[in-house]
């Protein structure tokens, strides 16, 4: 059969999808209401995730790794013969971009929901790719190959025709893995060699090239469509300019920068480029963008062969299910319009909900999602791949969902995105959902500046939001009123009694907590509170366990830590996010709704220390503040020692309830270096004697696929090496211990 004329419709009745996660479910919700049925697949670490029950039906394909299971071609054919399967989607990443992969699935006699298998092999392997755009008129950057041949001369001469900066490339792959910036000829071998070996892991290939690197461009993509029958349309563009490790997110339709006579220039050379490789389904086409308006230029960067993550900014603005294209296509149908019956009809923005800490590098974070509630208001799409209870581990990408507001304007879109990340209920794993909130908010997004260099331009990462300190100790606030109507409800004696009575003079009730903030680290707060005659309730948060009893001054008001009464509950905050000393609240609860969480299994309510289990809404005036007082509803969640609060406006917090017994503290070993994530050992470059320099790289770990290097914090010796290559380590496990020199 010749695969690029296949023109004879071929219906689909059951479809297996050969991935995981957000885009596993993603394909299930289409193809079920095109009344297909659908198969899931499954490693052994998934098989209690979502989309596996999802699906009508669920293989296992055994191991843990993706080179065990999601990448084992065998296992994946097997699995879609063994269910009766008459076609395979691939989703992204893992198979979905290797031709031999597409091939077997059609020497199987399955349908193949892609493009055909030597557009996939000539668009994945990206030098070949360069070559065919140039061939095709596009313009591209420079780049030379790798190869096993070159010497470490080689190497550094072809460099320097490339020139600096340039970025080390996989030649296979995509999703910012097997990339490498490189500025100067030192640090070269280091990156190839990073680059081969993360390569080689995501996508069983270490091919990598060199390519010219632009430090601050935009990345504007196309979207095409293909059928059998040689119709090509483009959907216009997506900016993915905001990316950390050369891996989007946040993307948006269409772009701030794009004008429509730069829209047909870009769309006629993504239809081009498609054109020439008998290209069909969906695909896209990625270019780098220097400049904005009419003049802009623009280079040919790659062609993803696949389903985008991104592509609901797409389907949002044009009204098509991309992925039911793909299915109408792969069973031979015509797409059935031109490109003149397309049009943008407002926009949108997507976020990626990761768990990752960006103001740690972004580092990916391990845990269970103890609490997943996504916003009702306003409406957003959310296409996720956890509930509550998922565990995100160390073998796959971090990703929990995307989350897509549409809206008429750019600003709208935004601005409603931010809303529904922020009052999205959401706990049990570190995230990087306050940093999307800020980056949808900040001054430089809604004014369209989004180059790739944004994240490093703004800071955003790395700066706490103003007033973050009192935003936690207001939380601490919060959960210390939550706690204390928890336990009158469940009193056992003396429940008619309000809370906090006393017939004496009393010490203030006290709440321990630890704060567990990605900015500020662990901070161990306690609440001290009182319950005032008129109802009120006044409450004092430090960092240390408050025994006195507190007396208001003369006058009534509120007391800063420093002896004056300014009326404000904002004591001692410098409004940059830093910890203010102790803060102190008067409040006036209207309400606190309280939800105990039902086990599905028992029918009981989970309410056993410290298993306890329950949502709330706190409606609550504070009385010190703002002139006046500003009234406001919090939502917060406990599960066993840990509170997960949202705000009324913006902003989250992790609050852990401590003991009033203290624990014995677990030595701290001085010029320790542990492992900032779980992950494997890849290399271990220093023995116990050796001399090391401020930076220089000791261990080498992966986790999620990433590479990520342990360096040296200031000149010394190696005291200590308790890392081996190949040792599963956990996240703060000693690797090794360096004497600082004096």
């Amino acid at each position: 059969m010749n695969e690029n004329t296949r023109t004879q419709q071929r219906p689909l009745r059951r479809l297996l999808v050969a991935n995981r996660g957000e885009i596993a479910r993603r394909v299930f919700r289409t193809a079920s209401a095109m009344g297909i049925s659908t198969v899931a697949v499954y490693s052994d670490g998934d098989a209690e995730a979502p989309f596996v029950t999802d699906a009508d039906l669920s293989v296992p394909l055994g191991g843990r790794t993706a080179a065990e299971s999601y990448l084992s071609i065998d296992k994946v054919i097997a699995a879609a013969q063994r269910s009766g399967a008459d076609a395979v989607h691939p989703g992204y990443g893992f198979l979905s971009e290797n031709a031999d992969f597409a091939t077997a699935v059609i020497d199987a006699g399955l349908i193949w929901v892609g493009p055909p298998p030597a557009a996939i092999a000539a668009m994945g392997d990206k030098l070949a790719a360069k070559e065919t755009m140039v061939a095709a008129g596009v313009p591209t950057l420079p780049s030379v190959p790798v190869t096993e041949a070159m010497s470490p001369d080689d190497l550094a001469a072809a460099a320097s025709d490339v020139g600096y900066p340039l970025l080390v490339k996989a030649s296979a792959g995509g999703g910012g893995k097997g990339m490498r910036i490189v500025d100067s000829a030192s640090s070269l071998s280091d990156a190839v060699a990073a680059a081969r070996r993360e390569a080689a892991g995501a996508f069983g290939d270490d091919t990598v090239f060199l390519e010219r690197y632009l430090p601050a461009p935009r990345h504007v993509e196309i979207q095409v469509l293909g059928d059998t029958h040689g119709n090509v349309v483009h959907c216009f563009e997506r900016e993915c300019s905001i990316q950390r490790r050369h891996q989007k997110v946040i993307e948006e339709a269409p772009s701030p920068a794009v004008t429509p006579a730069l829209r047909e220039r870009m769309g006629a050379a993504a239809v081009a480029a498609v054109s020439t490789i008998g290209y069909h389904s969906a695909g896209t086409v990625e270019f780098l963008l220097e400049g904005s308006g009419d003049d802009a230029e623009f280079w040919f960067l790659e062609v993803n062969a696949r389903l985008q993550v991104e592509h609901p900014v797409t389907e949002e603005i044009t009204g098509l299910d991309l992925v039911r294209e793909q299915i109408r296509i792969a069973a031979g149908a015509p797409l059935g319009y031109a490109q003149a019956d397309l049009a943008i009809a407002g926009h949108a923005v997507e976020a990626r909900l990761y768990a990752e800490d960006p103001a740690n590098g972004f580092l990916p974070a391990t845990g269970t999602v103890e609490l997943w509630a996504p916003a009702s208001e306003p409406q957003a799409r959310f296409d996720s791949g956890i509930e509550m209870g998922s565990v995100v581990g160390t073998e796959f990408d971090p990703m929990l969902a995307k989350v897509v507001m549409a809206a008429p304007t750019r600003t709208e879109a935004a601005l409603g995105l931010a809303s529904a990340l922020d009052r999205t209920r959401l706990g049990g794993v570190v995230t990087n959902r306050d940093f999307l909130s800020a980056v949808l908010r900040s001054d430089e997004f809604l004014a369209g500046d989004t180059t790739t260099d944004f994240i490093d331009r703004t800071g955003l990462a790395t700066d706490s939001p103003p007033y973050r300190g009192l935003f936690l100790h207001a939380a601490a606030s919060a959960v210390a009123l939550v706690s204390q109507a928890r336990n009158r409800e469940l009193a056992t004696a003396l429940g008619f009694m309000t809370s906090g009575y006393r017939n004496s003079v009393m010490p203030d009730e006290v709440l321990p907590l630890t704060a567990l903030d990605p900015a500020a680290g662990e901070v161990d707060v306690s609440v001290a509170y009182r319950r005032q005659r008129d109802g009120s309730y006044r409450l004092r948060v430090a960092p240390l366990r408050v025994d006195a009893p507190y007396a208001p001054p003369e006058d009534g008001e509120p007391q800063s830590n420093d002896g004056e009464a300014d009326g404000d509950s904002d004591a001692d905050d410098d409004g940059e996010g830093g910890l203010p000393d102790s803060s102190e609240f008067v409040v006036r609860p209207h309400s606190i709704q309280i939800h105990p969480i039902v086990d599905d299994l028992a029918g009981e309510v989970i309410d056993a220390p410290p298993a306890e289990q329950f949502d709330a809404e706190l409606d609550v005036t504070v009385l010190n503040s703002f002139g006046g007082g500003m009234r406001g509803t919090w939502q917060i969640s406990r599960r066993g020692h840990d509170w997960y609060v949202t705000g009324p406006l913006t902003g989250s917090a992790t609050l852990r309830e401590r003991s009033r017994f203290p624990d014995p503290d677990a030595e701290a070993v001085e010029g320790g270096l542990v492992a900032p994530m779980p992950g494997k050992v890849l290399m271990v470059n220093v023995s116990e004697g050796d001399r090391v320099s401020a930076g220089q790289a000791l261990v080498v770990m992966e986790a999620m696929k990433m590479e990520h290097q342990i360096t040296a914090p200031a000149d010394g010796e190696v005291s200590e090496v308790r890392a081996a290559v190949g040792d599963q380590v956990d996240n703060g496990e000693l690797l090794v211990v360096i004497t600082a020199d004096e």
